[in-house]
């Protein structure tokens, strides 16, 4: 039986050894790797650390963007039964270190000469540090081992050999395989402890929904550090004998995706939004014939897909039609972004607009949203890819308990939910509760057909001083829907009335400046924000995406808003390593502006 993802990964390579198992961009051509190669590296690599002295349930860091040594040091790592402590690389120093203190991780694993640098600056606070990198550092590195030196540890060192398959087999369902840290939206970030039954159970779960297939190839672009990249974009993939290819960076990914054509690929939310506008962009400059053409295939495409949401029949007449939309326009509009073997996008971590799950369902692109947390390894629900329904995140996956609390929080129970919080059992405590509920912190509500719609996020929730509660996320999803907004923040919390931040999409705005031929510098963020005809043109989409705040109550509705000139960024602390809105820092580095919008 697959109980733990040493075994799982050791079938696989007996199952598929010849398939390729991971692909990457090198001298200017993707190569790959076979399953039976990649075993023998995990292995050199396992062997190397056991060399080193690392024992089972030491913490070792991993400090790096997707690659196939990512993928090779997860697996050595779990194999020898240490626990991976994986970080973003794109994270500053600070937060490595503090991970790094917190986990108590006396190794770090490191890619670049980039994150070497920031390994070696923490160094001299954790003196204790031991780094090992996977590119030869600068010279005049000192106390820095290669990946070369420490596999060469373990050619030298035969008992490690018998070691190495001793530890493998001996691993078991309950051991921890990572501990990874939350993104820390609201406060420091909380290790979530995952064990190999964590993983293996979602790994179980999600092959009866996404169905890769042995040779179909997934293209990796969210890091493997995130909890859904490391099911779907390495685990899953690893466990069905399908390869995983890494994209280079997300300047290379339309040509990428050219090169490659995948099968599958998992994207957040916003990078599919870019898709979607660099789309409709690229529409608008083709010839008024060629415009008119779109939109009615668009509209053909948009029909079918709302009579198949809601379950009734396409008349034969408008099938025919979003064929003919198909063969004349879509085709080849898949064609020439690479997507023409794509059976499936994923999406995940964040919301994802209704206006743009259509558009691509109209194109013959479906997408299949789900949601899950850190702390369920992650999947809770998924949208089935025949029953997909615009605007949920689906129904739960087999096994797994979903319910809705009387405060409306999501509350999620099964064997995907994790073991704990890293030395913080008061934390633990608050979230899993005596009957094993897993307090999402969500708040969300089933549909008729019990599909799950996430409103906001519990923390999130406005309560103004007349006792009224706004839910702050539906406006901001619908505000971003425009291509000219980029972030939305609302806020009103103890105040009278609703107002809102807006950050621009500045590339959008250059664009928009340029189309306009308005008189003002195009690099200067600042003096497009404070240009009148921008700031209508954003007045103008605000009132197109809430006309007249129709559907929202009186005290719902946005009274002001400022326009930030400045953008959301990992490194000015806003955002999280994966890309979501820290809303406390950034009411604290704008609370001049909040402060006077109610003045």
């Amino acid at each position: 039986m697959t109980d733990t993802l040493t075994r799982m990964f050791q079938e696989s390579v007996a199952k598929f050894p010849e398939v390729p198992a991971l692909m990457a961009k090198t001298g200017g051509a993707y190569t790959s790797i076979t399953y039976r190669g990649m075993a023998q590296n995990i292995e050199g690599l396992g062997r190397g650390l056991i060399a080193l002295g690392i024992q089972k349930k030491d913490h070792v860091g991993l400090l790096s963007e997707s690659r196939p040594e990512w993928a090779i040091s997860d697996m050595a790592l779990i194999h020898i039964g240490a626990v991976n402590i994986a970080l973003f690389p794109n994270i500053p120093a600070s937060q490595v270190e503090y991970i790094l203190a917190d986990s108590e991780s006396r190794t770090l694993i490191v890619s670049d000469r980039a994150q070497l640098k920031k390994a070696i600056e923490i160094r001299e606070r954790l003196n204790h540090l031991r780094i090992i990198a996977m590119e030869p550092p600068p010279d005049g590195t000192v106390d820095v081992l290669t990946f070369d030196e420490v596999i060469k540890l373990g050619e030298v060192s035969p008992a490690t050999d018998t070691e190495f398959e001793k530890r493998w087999k001996a691993a078991k369902p309950e051991d921890w395989a990572s501990i990874i840290y939350t993104s820390g939206t609201t406060g420091d970030p909380k290790g979530v402890i995952l064990s190999h039954a964590n993983f293996i159970f979602n790994v179980q779960t999600g092959k009866q929904i996404l169905s890769f297939h042995p040779g179909d190839i997934l293209l990796s672009f969210v890091p493997l550090n995130h909890v859904m990249g490391r099911l779907v974009d390495h685990y899953l993939p690893l466990s069905s004998g399908s390869t995983v290819a890494y994209v280079e960076s997300l300047l290379r990914l339309r040509q990428n995706l050219q090169e490659i054509r995948p099968h599958y690929m998992l994207l957040v939310p916003r990078v599919l939004e870019m898709f979607h506008e660099g789309l409709v962009a690229n529409i608008a400059k083709e010839s008024p014939r060629t415009q008119g053409v779109f939109r009615w295939a668009l509209s053909v495409g948009l029909e079918c897909c709302r009579l198949i949401e809601n379950s009734r029949p396409i008349p034969l007449f408008k099938s025919f039609q979003w064929f003919l939309a198909d063969r004349i326009v879509f085709r080849k509009i898949r064609n020439r972004l690479g997507l023409e073997r794509l059976k499936f996008f994923f999406s995940g971590g964040a919301p994802l607009p209704r206006a743009t799950a259509e558009f691509f369902g109209a194109l013959k692109l479906r997408i299949m949203e789900g949601y899950g947390l850190t702390e369920t390894a992650p999947l809770v629900t998924v949208n089935p890819s025949n029953l997909l329904k615009f605007g949920t995140v689906g129904l739960p996956v087999n096994g797994t308990e979903v319910k809705i609390a009387g405060d409306g929080e999501i509350l999620v129970r099964g064997p995907n939910v994790m073991q704990g919080y890293y030395k913080r059992p008061n934390d633990t405590a608050e979230s899993i509760d005596s009957q094993g509920w897993l307090h999402t912190g969500d708040i969300g509500e089933f549909d008729r057909e019990g599909y799950l719609r996430i409103t906001d996020r519990k923390k999130n929730l406005i309560v103004l001083s007349n006792g009224k509660k706004v839910a702050p996320q539906p406006l901001e999803i619908r505000l971003t829907e425009s291509p000219l907004i980029a972030h939305v923040t609302i806020i009103g919390d103890q105040r009278s009335t609703i107002t809102a931040l807006l950050f621009p999409s500045f590339k959008h705005l250059r664009d928009l400046a340029k189309e306009k031929k308005l008189d003002v510098d195009l690099n200067s963020i600042e003096a497009l924000v404070a240009h009148p005809d921008i700031e209508h043109s954003i007045k103008q989409e605000i009132d197109r995406l809430l006309p007249d705040h129709a559907d929202l109550a009186d005290f719902e509705k946005i009274r002001r808003f400022s326009i930030i000139g400045e953008e959301l960024s990992v490194e000015n602390g806003t955002l999280t390593p994966t890309l979501k809105v820290r809303r406390r820092a950034v009411l604290e580095r704008y609370k001049d502006v909040v402060e006077a919008m109610y003045r």
